[in-house]
């Protein structure tokens, strides 16, 4: 079990650190200084060694932060009406449920379970539960400080705090076991990577369970989500005893990692991807344009790929109808709300970066453009000319606006009603800024994805991602994404800041792509 154990992680160690040093050699500054004899640097094996240790530490606890901090006590103090800690609790409970049985991290097909089961031919039982143990053991470390924190900032009992985590884990067991006796019943096990439209469908509902109640003033009662998160103990137990006696370990990993085995093949996994856009692609040959040059070559390609740009971005717009709606009714039934509401409007701006950042489609249009465009047109070098570089991102620019633009334009028009029936403004301006700064907003990641996309273009024929100075920028924006989200300024304030470096942002971007773009915009092998 011990040997299991140390060959596990240290095949997940040597993976993460080729990773770091492949990604360091991608950064502009450093890749004239790295030798190319990288990987047998000992003083950079030892850095990205450092590294990876550090990232196992801080990754058992950073994505249990942000799950708790956003979509439990953040999310929960909204609710006004009801005790802290029921709608804490309940919450929590529903949550629970779904991410038990969307996370099984039994049937998980990963790099890591290939490389050990398929090529090292390791014993798939006990490698299997013993990484299963591990990322047991994550969940009760990594939640418990948080739990802590956050539970008795909501008024959960200390002594409660400490044992949610523990029943956290014992829901996961008891998911894992109902999974297992599952594929002892069916003979196959499901991808919980690739999640049915009829599991997609449950997990809906039960997020509307979850936070539409409390908006109504009902919650699971204090007592009853106790009494739920006990039993969740002893279920654990029981899905204990079916995980340590289940012997087929080597069969459900063989099926799950099948279809693993033939994208580590590069060109197999190319194909694999041309396959899959190419059925998303119109085959309408009557599809045309009156256009010249690079307008005609943009509209065909519009045209063609308008269920890849247009059908996510369409229904992430009736998403956020339905929400405005919901938040109108809520105002309607509970009109003593309309005060609080209104107040979260004029001054939670801020946090709605963030929501325009987690809806923007800029990566899809990129990796669209480069799969069935660019891949195929950066062999020539016109199509590499400062000009044309620039009047292409102008023209590109212009089409991804539009495809983001639509959401922005419902949120944007739902928040000015919902300030207007909540009371409104003494200031008719806020209205304009608070739809003009949400457009603003999308017109930024849209100018963002796109340059970055220019003045990096991270990806190989399979349209994976190869460069590390590109994740570092998509990382930086994540953060600063969040921190905004941690702003409370006024309407006017905020928006006209928004605005202002909107344009600056737009200029720059202009000049770094005309003047960048010819060098950077390239094939990357």
């Amino acid at each position: 079990m011990n040997k299991t154990l140390r060959l596990s992680f240290s095949i997940k160690n040597t993976y993460r650190v080729n990773g770091i040093l492949f990604s360091l050699k991608q950064i502009p500054l450093l890749k004239r200084l790295l030798p190319a004899t990288l990987y047998k640097v000992k003083g950079l094996k030892i850095f990205a060694n450092i590294l990876s240790v550090l990232w196992e530490i801080v990754s058992a606890f950073i994505g249990k932060f942000l799950y708790l901090a956003t979509m439990v006590w953040g999310i929960g103090t909204f609710y006004k009406g009801l005790p802290e800690n029921e709608v804490f609790l309940h919450i929590l409970l529903i949550l629970t449920v779904i991410g038990s049985f969307m996370k099984t991290h039994l049937f998980n097909p990963t790099k890591d379970k290939y490389y050990a089961m398929i090529l090292m031919k390791m014993d798939a039982r006990e490698y299997t539960l013993i990484n299963y143990i591990y990322s047991m053991l994550k969940i009760v470390i990594g939640f418990l400080p948080f739990m802590i924190i956050f539970g008795m900032d909501r008024g959960v009992p200390l002594w409660l705090c400490l044992i949610l985590p523990f029943c956290i884990a014992g829901m996961k067991l008891f998911a894992a076991a109902v999974t297992l006796l599952d594929y002892e019943r069916r003979g196959f096990g499901y991808n919980e990577n690739k999640l049915s439209k009829y599991v997609w469908g449950c997990i809906a509902l039960l997020l509307v369970i979850t936070y539409a109640p409390p908006a109504f003033g009902l919650a699971v009662p204090e007592m009853a989500s106790i009494i739920l998160f006990l039993v969740c103990i002893p279920l654990g137990a029981i899905g204990l005893k079916k995980v340590l006696t289940f012997r087929d370990y080597y069969a459900v990993n063989k099926e799950l990692l099948s279809g693993l085995t033939s994208q580590m093949d590069n060109t197999a996994k190319t194909q694999l991807t041309k396959q899959t856009n190419e059925k998303k692609i119109s085959a309408d040959t009557s599809i045309t344009s009156n256009r010249q040059g690079f307008e005609y070559l943009n509209e065909l390609f519009i045209k063609r790929h308008k269920k890849i740009l247009w059908n996510s971005t369409k229904k992430i717009s009736y998403v956020c109808a339905f929400l405005v709606a919901a938040v109108l009714m809520i105002v309607y039934l509970l009109p003593e709300e309309k005060s609080y509401i209104n107040k979260i409007v004029m001054t939670w701006l801020p946090y709605f970066v963030f929501i325009m950042y987690a809806i923007n489609r800029g990566t899809n249009f990129t990796q669209a453009l480069f799969m069935n465009c660019d891949h195929s047109l950066l062999t020539y070098s016109f199509y590499k000319q400062p000009n044309f570089i620039l009047r292409l991102f102008q023209i590109r620019l212009r089409e991804i606006m539009k495809i983001n633009a639509v959401p922005a334009l419902v949120i944007g028009g739902g928040l000015a009603l919902i300030l207007f029936v909540t009371g409104g403004t003494d200031n008719p301006l806020n209205y304009v800024v608070l739809v003009v700064s949400i457009i603003c907003m999308s017109m930024f990641f849209s100018i963002h994805y796109l340059t970055i996309y220019y003045l990096l273009q991270p990806y190989n024929a399979g349209t994976e991602l190869k460069s590390g100075t590109y994740r570092i920028v998509l990382t930086a924006t994540y953060i600063a994404c969040f921190a905004l989200m941690q702003l409370r300024m006024p309407i006017m304030l905020f928006g006209i800041m928004m605005i202002v470096f909107c344009v600056l942002y737009s200029i720059a971007a202009s000049i770094l792509v005309y003047r960048l773009a010819p060098k950077t915009f390239r094939f990357r092998t």
